[in-house]
């Protein structure tokens, strides 16, 4: 087995943003010229001209979906699955080659075409089942299509047949594993290609005590794989296939390298383009390259989820209004912070930037927020780098 799934692994930045901006000036063509597209006017002559164009919510496609069924009038391409998640969203799925993009993640978790993958993901209406299992035809691996449940079942399929490697949520294995020994059956599983679920430290190390190499990749229902461990501790990076911003949660502002905020994933992929489709997962970008030698920007994983909407006195406060905050201020950033005062309610709003005028801000701040709270300006650098601009101080015990 070759190191790295393609030469696209390893291309210099240049070359990178050469080929992704070619590709998302022949998408965004597409679809603006698509009937009935809602997609402004514009063009890119530089990727960071992406962010001029709007963030495409899930809650907005599912009114799309709604309105024009089952794709929301989404310019599309060819495809052979329609899915469904949560929401009700719907979604398309190809059979063609790697059309996920999951074949990169397998290749790197050293799966290949002398190993049978037992799939644990599900195969009914949601895709995860579907794509996995098109990322392993990719690597010219076989598969088990064991879906989820019936474990005993699964033990014994895995010792008859030989499975090696494992795909499906990083806990699930364990209880595969759990009952194989309560079975006295022993299994020839030695890798393993997780996501769905947080992968703990000491399950890590529980699976490499039982020799068994475990790697996790980030992907949604919506947008494929997007991006994938190389090694346990240095972080994901991200797919060739896609274009990641780190954004401001409740605006499309990228914020500074490092920081902290909102996934937004633009998939270069003609048959299903999205375009600064929000996650509402939140990360950050990893400084450097990896030492795998995979040249791709890395992010540091799933850092919590970006709606940070909290009641406070009865009223709810939204990213968007915290957006609309800093543009009206003319602050560089701000942050709400929901406490108490004895049994009550208190609000907390501090802003940064220079030369902000105290008294404009506090009638802004009830303007927007439709709330009096207490106002603090602070100067430029000395808010909290962390992706909240809606904080959580209440604790309930009693």
């Amino acid at each position: 087995m070759t190191a790295y799934y393609d030469d696209l692994e390893t291309r210099s930045a240049d070359a990178r943003a050469a080929d992704h901006l070619a590709r998302l000036k022949v998408l965004i063509a597409m679809v603006q010229d698509h009937v009935g597209s809602c997609f402004p006017a514009g063009d890119v002559t530089d990727l960071s001209d992406l962010a001029k164009f709007p963030v495409l919510r899930k809650s907005t496609l599912h009114d799309w979906q709604q309105t024009n069924p089952p794709f929301g009038g989404v310019a599309m391409g060819d495809f052979t699955h329609v899915f469904q998640s949560p929401g009700p969203i719907y979604e398309p799925g190809g059979s063609t080659h790697d059309w996920w993009r999951f074949g990169r993640f397998l290749h790197a978790c050293g799966i290949g075409k002398t190993d049978i993958v037992q799939n644990c993901f599900g195969y009914h209406l949601t895709p995860a089942g579907s794509m996995f299992e098109n990322g392993a035809r990719a690597v010219g691996a076989k598969v088990l299509p064991a879906g989820t449940g019936q474990t005993a079942l699964q033990v014994q399929a895995a010792k008859d047949i030989g499975t090696t490697a494992y795909a499906g949520t990083p806990d699930y294995l364990k209880v595969i594993l759990e009952k194989a020994d309560e079975m006295g059956v022993k299994l020839g599983l030695t890798k393993a290609a997780v996501s769905g679920g947080a992968l703990f430290p000491q399950l890590r190390s529980y699976y490499a005590d039982r020799g068994i190499d475990c790697l996790q990749c980030y992907a949604t229902a919506d947008l494929g794989h997007l991006a994938y461990e190389t090694m346990p501790g240095e972080g994901m990076v991200v797919d060739e296939g896609v274009i990641i911003e780190i954004v401001t949660p409740g605006t499309g502002d990228p914020v500074a390298a490092g920081d902290v905020g909102e996934i937004v994933v633009t998939s270069l992929n003609p048959d299903y383009p999205l375009i600064r489709f929000a996650t509402g997962d939140m990360s950050a970008v990893m400084e450097g390259s990896s030492p795998c030698g995979r040249t791709n920007m890395r992010i540091k994983g799933w850092m919590g989820r970006a709606d940070q909407t909290t009641k406070i006195k009865g009223m709810f406060v939204r990213p968007e209004q915290v957006a609309t905050l800093v543009t009206q201020t003319g602050a560089d950033r701000a942050r709400v912070i929901a406490d108490r005062d004895g049994d009550a309610d208190k609000m907390i709003v501090q802003l940064e930037g220079a030369d902000l005028d105290q008294n404009a801000a506090a009638s802004a701040v009830q303007s927007v927020l439709k709330l009096k709270g207490e106002v603090t300006c602070h100067a430029p650098g000395t808010l909290p780098r962390d992706g909240l601009v809606i904080e959580d101080r209440r604790t309930y015990e009693t």
